[in-house]
């Protein structure tokens, strides 16, 4: 092997953590190496495993798909310290290697900047007064008009999805959007072919095999077999024509809830870190269980936290939404965690860096045709001592609506989703995050929780929040989705009748009742997910928009971390259970099931969307298992069952299988909601006008879990100044090198009048530590005050 370039800083990253397919590629020039790793390093020290380096040699094997970095050996004899592995940035070379091909059993691209250097997460801060971001320049790709021509006649995309640009420019050389691989062959003619000073610029977009061009220059191949195209305008970068699927509408349009199908699937483990979903993270660090304990351990031993923002970087990107529009899905639902806002002192997460790229799948989503559902997935406190809260609670205990510090925790809380409902509001934005969860599974129906009123009370004053955001009437904010709370749909029924559009969110799923697991084969399952169906028809029809925020193809709870890290399984006897039904590793060893196997899955999997009707899998992908270097959790990853075999290339497959659908189709006959729902649900005549029961909902609530009288306990006080969440900027490149024209995409705020300042702990005022004050003594300060919000005024509808 070549002697590697002199040694630059250490970086520490995930490496065997990889965006879809990591490979080593001996032809390209060794950069970089990380010679002053500490000794001993655990992301340096591991052996190489089968299938990644030749246990005799040095020499890195080839993958067969491309790679996003390079992985090289590192030689201790060369360099001092521990052999391992080290990688390397991207080089121009690298960056100029053929697109792969991007589809449903497509892999990423050679140019992604996996791992080090980049843009930092922008950092925000509190601001009295509200202002528009500075706008950073946005470099672009522009394509010439002959280009576009072939484009048309190429691809068969509709002339009026072009818009030729009148205007003639220079631009300079430095254009990011320069097209690397004019030479490549593709089923269509690319309509990214760079930069021409002389002739017009037009709407770059492309259907089924066209070549798309990223921020970065690198490319790839768009294979999308549904009739979907993508549109990305370096001139109007809020273009919504884009269809994801020919029987999908453009975000231009606005979507008919109980009409058109959600189907959709989770970014888990992206901007919230799971164990399960992101393992190599964890293996690294045993230790760490949740991400407020991973934060923690990084920071101790590196003094930072940038492995969480390069996972951020690396473990979804641009290819995943295009790859989702390809396997025939319309909506992602993002888990997002507060400290994507801000977080106090005393927290150890990482501040802000997430933001960034929920812009980016903004813009992704745009481009795609691709609806996005907000999904606020962790609180301040914790909503339900999971590790997915973002820290795992002694015996499952958390601190939202419930202890001394349970109401200054939801005061947050409703904080962070008033900033959130702002920004999604706007004009710019609404189309593309036309949903919001305001709360993952809050846990309230349990002993020694907290009482269903107070839960309550935090949906209707959230409700009151987000329609005082972006006003009443579809088209003004988005969907409210609120979780059951472990009650069940059908204890919500005339919950807030009369009001704007609120959504009932579920999570059906097979494997986590408590006792033992079932030992029934895989064919026995898809019946077992029918039985949904008649739950979901009733909230349709008794409350309203229903849809599943999760559910998953597992008929067992096995899977590395898939419980919580260290802990064991139902099927094997070893957590929640001593009965043993069996092994987990043939279920975890996905490479050996049968076809038998994958079949009843995929049954499984078209059954659950039948009964379901409007749905969101969990998850698109999981991470690799550093151990073994494959996915440990098979269930949970629709990415992985479409390459192999168990979930459906074509989602419609669902209603449409033979007999009316799978669940007739495994001998289970159901009743789908037919009807329509009613106008006010979804935003129509009388939407927010008369909504029964708002006033009865106080804020705060006046009991909480361990406090009837919720009214002695420490609150914050309204005098913060107020968070506002930064736009991504863009430059028109018609302007020129020298012109600084930015394209206006919103400030980050919809409703001018909304200046009621942020709950803030009250100077002067000892209070207990927020995430672990169930026992805590109550302060004598920081008494707060109530501040009631105004119901919204309805406005006129779109």
């Amino acid at each position: 092997m070549a002697t590697p370039n002199p040694p630059v800083p250490y970086e520490l990253v995930p490496m065997l953590e990889r965006n879809n397919h990591y490979a080593a590629n001996n032809n390209l020039p060794h950069s970089h190496s990380y010679s002053n790793a500490p000794a001993g390093d655990p992301l340096l020290a591991y052996p190489p495993r089968p299938g990644f380096f030749n246990a005799s040699s040095t020499t890195p094997s080839t993958f067969s798909s491309t790679s996003t970095l390079n992985v090289g050996y590192y030689d201790s004899k060369q360099h001092g310290g521990n052999d391992g592995l080290y990688l390397e940035h991207p080089t121009d070379q690298q960056r100029r290697q053929p697109p792969s091909s991007i589809g449903v059993l497509g892999v990423e691209d050679s140019g992604s900047a996996a791992f080090g250097g980049g843009e930092k997460g922008r950092k925000l801060g509190r601001e009295t007064t509200r202002r528009r971001p500075r706008r950073n320049c946005v470099t672009t790709s522009l394509a010439i008009a002959g280009c576009c021509l072939l484009v048309l006649a190429a691809i068969l995309v509709p002339v009026y999805f072009f818009v030729l640009r009148d205007h003639f420019k220079d631009h300079t050389a430095n254009d990011a959007g320069t097209n690397h691989n004019n030479n490549q062959n593709s089923n269509s003619e690319n309509s990214n072919s760079g930069t021409n000073d002389e002739g017009p610029r037009v709407v770059t977009t492309g259907g089924d095999g066209s070549i798309v061009t990223k921020e970065d220059g690198s490319t790839f191949i768009y294979n999308n077999t549904f009739g979907g195209f993508w549109v990305f305008d370096p001139s109007n970068p809020l273009n919504e024509s884009a269809q994801a699927q020919s029987w999908t509408k453009p975000l231009s349009q606005q979507w008919q809830y109980g009409v058109d199908k959600i189907y959709g699937v989770n970014l888990g483990g992206w901007l919230n870190i799971e164990p399960f979903i992101s393992p190599a993270l964890y293996e690294f660090f045993p230790n760490a269980v949740d991400e407020w304990t991973l934060s923690e351990l990084l920071q101790a031993k590196y003094g930072n936290l940038e492995v969480i923002e390069n996972h951020y970087k690396t473990f979804i990107v641009e290819e995943d939404f295009a790859q989702i529009a390809a396997a025939g899905l319309n909506w992602v639902r993002i888990p997002f965690p507060f400290w994507g806002i801000e977080k106090y002192a005393n927290e150890p997460f990482l501040e802000r860096a997430c933001w960034p790229y929920f812009l980016k799948a903004i813009e992704w989503a745009r481009k795609y045709g691709i609806r996005i559902n907000l999904d606020l997935h962790a609180l301040p406190g914790s909503q339900n001592g999971w590790n997915h809260s973002g820290k795992l609670g002694v015996n499952g205990e958390f601190n939202f609506m419930r202890g001394v510090m349970g109401i200054a925790n939801a005061q947050r809380a409703m904080d962070y989703i008033r900033i959130l409902a702002e920004f999604i509001s706007q004009p710019e934005y609404k189309n593309v995050v036309p949903f919001f969860g305001i709360v993952n599974e809050p846990f309230s129906n349990t002993v020694g929780s907290y009482p269903k009123s107070a839960i309550e009370a935090f949906y209707a004053e959230a409700y009151r929040v987000i329609r005082n955001a972006g006003g009443t009437g579809a088209g003004n904010g988005p969907m409210i989705s609120i979780h059951h709370a472990f009650y069940g749909p059908a204890k919500w029924e005339g919950f807030l009748q009369g009001s704007d559009r609120i959504a009932m969110d579920l999570h059906p799923y097979l494997v986590f009742d408590d006792g033992p697991a079932s030992a029934d084969p895989p064919s026995a399952f898809p019946a077992k997910a029918c039985a949904w169906a008649s739950e979901v028809a009733a909230s349709m029809t008794n409350f309203g928009l229903t849809a599943a925020g999760e559910w998953s193809v597992a008929i067992n709870d096995c899977g590395l971390f898939v419980n919580e890290v260290g802990k064991g399984t139902r099927y094997e006897g070893t957590y929640k259970s001593n009965v043993t039904i069996g092994s987990c590793e043939p279920w975890n060893d996905w490479a050996s099931w049968d076809d038998t196997i994958k079949e009843s899955l995929r049954q499984l999997s078209l059954a659950s969307m039948d009964a379901l009707q409007n749905w969101f899998f969990w998850t698109w992908k999981i991470g690799e298992s550093v151990q073994t270097g494959t996915v440990r959790a098979p269930f949970w990853s629709y990415k992985l069952g479409l390459e192999h075999g168990w979930m459906p290339l074509d989602p419609r497959e669902s209603s449409s299988a033979s007999g009316g659908g799978m669940c007739a189709q495994v001998g289970v006959p159901i009743t789908r909601f037919s009807g329509a729902l009613q106008a006010w649900q979804v935003g129509g005549s009388g939407a927010g006008e008369n909504v029964v029961g708002l006033e009865s909902y106080p804020w705060p609530p006046t009991a909480i879990g361990g406090f009837a009288d919720a009214s002695r306990l420490p609150r914050y006080t309204p005098t913060g100044p107020i968070v506002t969440l930064p736009v991504k900027t863009y430059t028109d490149p018609a302007h020129g090198a020298g012109h600084t024209n930015a394209i206006p995409v919103g400030d980050g705020w919809t409703n001018d009048a909304d200046q009621m300042l942020m709950a803030v702990p009250q100077a002067g005022c000892d209070y207990p530590d927020q995430w672990d004050a169930l026992t805590a003594a109550v302060p004598t300060c920081g008494g707060g005050m109530n501040t009631k919000r105004a119901e919204p005024t309805p406005v006129p509808m779109l």
